[in-house]
């Protein structure tokens, strides 16, 4: 029975009832669905807006629902309207009249704004998990490898060098402002519109701060129509994902250049690689490539939100509805990819002489030759530029400035000398770099024990900084 029975003489058309319906999508909220009636109920009771005991029939009912429901004795009905509904209508089934009463003081409209903030902010929770599990992993390998000497790039084209413990440990940085996004919009997910009614509160004596608190939320929304309105916080958690999307993206697409041929710096596992039907040679990345498809696929659910959203006066609107199945698709989305991601990143096999032969080549250790000049007293626009004509040289007698001899240095600078290739080593090149934050071996071990603190610390209940 539909919830808003008494004021139609027909029943509503069963292919426009199919358009209209919700529960295919929203019935994944029935726990949270369940958990906000509780509370809710518990508070009428102690108002005594309800009957003490009926209050209790119906906790004890709902108690029943969700047991049911959990254990796979009770199937949610399908052809309810929405998850509310089959809810409500269950309860009456059970305790009879008292059922009824639950809806008292509440509105759907609130009632789903408070659904959906519960049930994102155990989403924003498990996808937290899975990044914390996937930095874990980046660290680890970058522990491993915070001596492997491998050419950083800018513009695609080989420029100073790094270590791979480095670049991996560029994605735990970004990985860690997500965390402290998906914490931040949690901040404003977590704060209960139960109270706003359909738009203009209620005249009952709600005590609207007793149910926040015992659904373990920050507060409650401050104005009855933005309480039932606001979907700011789906757009900021879509948001949050889509930049997580774009960093697994980066990310991908480099690990894909990796195990090319070209460069063979990785290999992937087997177990996350894929083969082709008609050339049995191939090892496809596959599962980072369909990572890389899957962040437009988030990125369009953003935009979804943000044109809804864009054009509806206050307060509740059916158009409303549409942010479910964008939400829910992008973090469904995002979950799988980090799923698949972690131990494809985990199994991979690196090359480091591979990496070590291309930072070998390629010149990216000529800055270091330019400073080396400078701290012989010359300026380093002169410096630039005397390096820049050896370079030229190099190219013109197909040599490096490793082999280079130093006549033909100290025809181009007088200041050169047998030092310059101790300074020109790419060990020392990127030995030397200690700056915080910097590629030296030393750096990236006191990065990963950074980051490996601030996750101990998110697990124990501190975001600070994350």
């Amino acid at each position: 029975m539909k919830l808003w029975t008494g004021r139609f003489s027909k029943e509503i058309d069963p292919k426009t009832n199919d358009f209209n319906s919700s529960i295919p999508f929203d019935s994944r909220m029935y726990k949270e669905d369940i958990e906000g009636s509780i509370a809710h109920a518990a508070m009428l009771g102690r108002q005594g807006i309800i009957a003490a005991g009926e209050a209790e029939a119906i906790i004890n009912g709902l108690g029943g629902i969700l047991d049911d429901l959990e254990s796979g004795r009770l199937s949610i009905d399908m052809s309810a309207e929405d998850i509310h509904t089959f809810v409500e209508g269950e309860l009456t089934a059970r305790i009879g009249d008292a059922g009824k009463r639950l809806h008292t003081a509440r509105s759907r409209n609130d009632q789903v704004a408070l659904d959906d903030r519960l049930y994102m902010r155990g989403l924003a929770d498990s996808l937290s998990a899975q990044i914390r599990e996937l930095i874990g992993v980046l660290c680890n390998k970058a522990e491993a490898y915070a001596n492997a000497v491998m050419p950083g790039y800018t513009h695609l084209q080989r420029a100073q060098p790094i270590t791979f413990g480095h670049h991996l440990m560029a994605y735990a940085e970004m990985l860690l402002r997500d965390l402290d996004r998906l914490a931040d919009c949690k901040k404003r997910m977590n704060i209960s519109p139960l109270g706003s009614g359909a738009l203009a509160g209620t005249t009952y004596p709600l005590d609207r701060e007793s149910v926040a608190a015992a659904l373990q939320m920050d507060g409650v929304s401050q104005n009855s129509l933005d309480g039932v309105s606001d979907r700011d916080f789906c757009v900021e958690f879509a948001a949050a994902l889509s930049l997580i999307m774009v960093h697994l993206s980066r990310f991908s697409e480099e690990i894909i250049l990796w195990c090319s041929f070209e460069f063979r710096f990785i290999e992937l596992d087997d177990a996350f690689s894929t083969g082709s039907s008609i050339m049995p040679h191939k090892k496809n990345p596959d599962i980072a490539e369909l990572v890389r498809g899957k962040s437009g696929r988030v990125f369009g659910d953003l935009i979804t939100l943000l044109t809804v959203l864009k054009g509806l006066s206050l307060a509740y609107n059916k158009d409303m509805q549409e942010d479910k199945e964008a939400v829910f698709d992008a973090a469904d989305t995002v979950r799988m990819c980090l799923t698949a991601f972690t131990p494809m990143l985990d199994t991979m096999r690196v090359n480091t002489d591979r990496m070590r032969a291309a930072a070998a080549g390629g010149f990216i250790n000529a800055t270091d030759c330019a400073d080396y000049l400078v701290g012989k007293g010359l300026p380093f626009r002169d410096a630039y530029k005397a390096v820049g004509m050896l370079v030229a040289l190099c190219i013109e007698k197909n040599t490096t400035l490793e082999e280079l001899p130093l006549a033909e240095y100290r025809k181009i600078c007088d200041l050169f000398d047998e030092g310059v290739y101790a300074a020109i080593s790419l060990e020392r090149c990127v030995g030397e770099r200690k700056v915080t934050g910097g590629p030296a071996p030393c750096c990236v071990r006191a990065q990963v024990d950074r980051v490996r603190k601030l996750l101990s610390g998110a697990q124990n209940g501190s975001n600070e900084n994350i």
